[in-house]
């Protein structure tokens, strides 16, 4: 039989069972939901956490969307042309998730979620029409966590200029106040950056507000793109003058009114103040609209006769495409059951409490440091190691810092350009260079060499990322490098390591160098004891 006699076969069916077609998309939304369950449990597990809490509003909020949307396109009930390209969509859905299933990186399999929902549109409405449904569709990226090392390079790039905007407040407030790294003083009173930031958090809701704002708005591109890209430097502001509030108070009322102040003023009152900011920038936009209208014209915030719309659902078609796409994902199902368990393997090696006290003339200096609970919770590292050498021919030291992560799917290692300046350092200089000549080794050891000051103190730091015996300097490559290693081998460990020590006052940046390269030549063949190469 042919593909138009099956097609004409499937109409027919239509007619006499017109349940059919809800029944097949039914049946392809329980394929997504048994293939795609480890990214929704993965979701499920980021809404926990303040930053994403707004994660369960975004699939409704798309739905609305999506229903408004739908108001401008006519019901269509004969054939609906061009749905194939929708198929290939959910294919491209599926390679990515399996990917994410077979690395156990849910995350992927998250964000592979979003690619199936856009074909599946694709598959109900056809391209001509289907391909119009992106915004909402684009909406849904706002319910997903950011990957580990951008969202902390963010966050802290953002904490940063917050912090700095706020003491720039203080000091026109003539309040007395000094920051260094991530501690905010007031002289009687210290505000962590982390704490003082806390209304960042809800960056990321205001972010999907303010792609609501832009999609809902009637106005030209540059009006949206405005509006679209204000959210960012709006929570910014606002949480740097919650700094300065909280500092002028403490200069004016002293530290208990401050307490008090920053429980009040942070999270929601934030979000609150800071969409209101956003009603009233869209206000002034309006001034230079080309068409005299008010806000609520402006804003589309017409929601009469979505109910109609999504009671459209009993339109739904059987079709090929849609058949296609709901055994594409069962197949999918039926791989992973017989493929043999990709669980994150476990990985013989000696702990770090084994780890060499001498290399060459350098000893370890009393014992390993231990770190406090809250930076060790921050680290998350099944392992660490934190030990000072000396040497009787200098009085600069080196520090030895490592850090094993059995398994880095579920975040991993932070990297140190990212931490640094949470402890006041400012990174002078930082080059990524391949020192495997210098090593004599066959295979490339790539690694970061920076120097780091604060005040007056200057440090030479060597780090890199050790991923299954492969030396890497840039993070986002290790990520990469992690998702290689658990589609081969199932293997997601890795480490980091890095080396410190001091500039002194008499000597150069070369001379500085030379301990780290000495103590580097030494420690090198000792590593792949603790952190495994194969």
């Amino acid at each position: 039989m042919s593909i138009f006699n099956e097609a004409f076969a499937l109409r027919r069916q239509s007619r006499a069972f017109p349940g059919l077609g809800l029944f097949w998309l039914g049946l392809a939304v329980l394929g997504a939901g048994l293939f795609f369950r480890p990214g929704l449990d993965a979701l499920l597990v980021a809404w926990q956490k303040p930053e994403y809490s707004h994660g369960p509003l975004i699939p409704l909020l798309s739905g609305l969307l999506f229903l408004r949307q739908l108001k401008t396109v006519p019901e269509r009930p004969g054939e609906i042309p061009h749905r194939w390209p929708g198929v290939l969509v959910v294919l491209l859905a599926l390679m990515l998730g399996m990917v994410g299933r077979v690395s156990n990186i849910d995350d992927i399999v998250a964000y592979a979620l979003i690619v199936w929902v856009g074909g599946l549109l694709l598959i109900s409405f056809g391209w001509s029409t289907g391909k119009h449904f992106w915004p909402p569709v684009l909406h849904l990226v706002y319910m997903l966590p950011l990957p580990d090392t951008l969202y902390y390079k963010a966050t802290t790039w953002l904490q940063f200029i917050s912090s700095e905007l706020g003491v720039w407040f203080l000091g026109l407030l003539a309040v007395p106040v000094y920051l260094e790294g991530n501690i905010i003083d007031l002289g009687v009173y210290k505000l962590h950056v982390a704490e003082a930031c806390s209304g960042l958090r809800y960056l990321f809701p205001i972010l999907s507000f303010s792609y609501i704002f832009a999609v809902l708005y009637r106005g030209p591109v540059w009006h949206k793109a405005v509006l679209l890209l204000s959210a960012a430097p709006i929570t910014v502001l606002m949480n740097a003058v919650r700094i300065a509030i909280a500092g002028w108070m403490v200069d004016e009322f002293g530290v208990e009114w401050v307490e008090g102040f920053t429980h009040f003023f942070e999270g929601w009152v934030i979000f609150i103040i800071c969409v209101a900011i956003l009603f009233a920038l869209a206000r002034i936009m309006l001034f230079f609209h080309p068409a005299k209208m008010s806000l609520t014209e402006a804003l589309d915030l017409d929601t009469e006769g979505l109910v109609p719309q999504l009671m459209r659902l009993r339109l739904v078609q059987p079709s090929l495409a849609l058949i296609a796409a709901a055994g594409l994902m069962f197949a999918g199902v039926g791989v992973l059951q017989m493929l043999p368990d990709r669980s994150a393997t476990a990985v013989a090696r000696d702990s770090f409490v084994t780890f060499p006290r001498r290399f060459g003339d350098w000893q370890q200096s009393g014992p390993p440091a231990v770190l406090a609970p809250d930076i060790a919770r921050a680290l998350q590292a099944d392992d660490y190691h934190s030990i000072t050498l000396t040497s009787p021919d200098t009085p600069a030291y080196v520090g030895v810092f490592l850090a094993w992560y059995a398994d880095q799917s579920h975040g991993g290692v932070h990297p140190p350009e990212v931490c640094l300046p949470a402890g006041g350092w400012e990174i002078a200089w930082l080059e990524r260079t391949d020192v495997a000549s210098e090593l004599g080794s066959a295979e490339p050891f790539h690694l970061n060499k920076a120097i780091i000051q604060k005040g007056e103190v200057r440090m030479m730091v060597y780090y890199w990322f050790d991923q299954k015996g492969r030396k890497v300097a840039w993070d986002f490559a290790a990520k990469l490098w992690l998702i290689v290693d658990a589609l081969r081998t199932g293997r997601t460990d890795g480490a980091l390591v890095r080396l410190t020590t001091p500039i002194l006052p008499e000597e150069s940046d070369a001379d500085a160098a030379a301990r780290l390269d000495a103590i580097l030549e030494n420690m090198a063949p000792q590593l792949p004891r603790f952190i495994p190469e194969d």
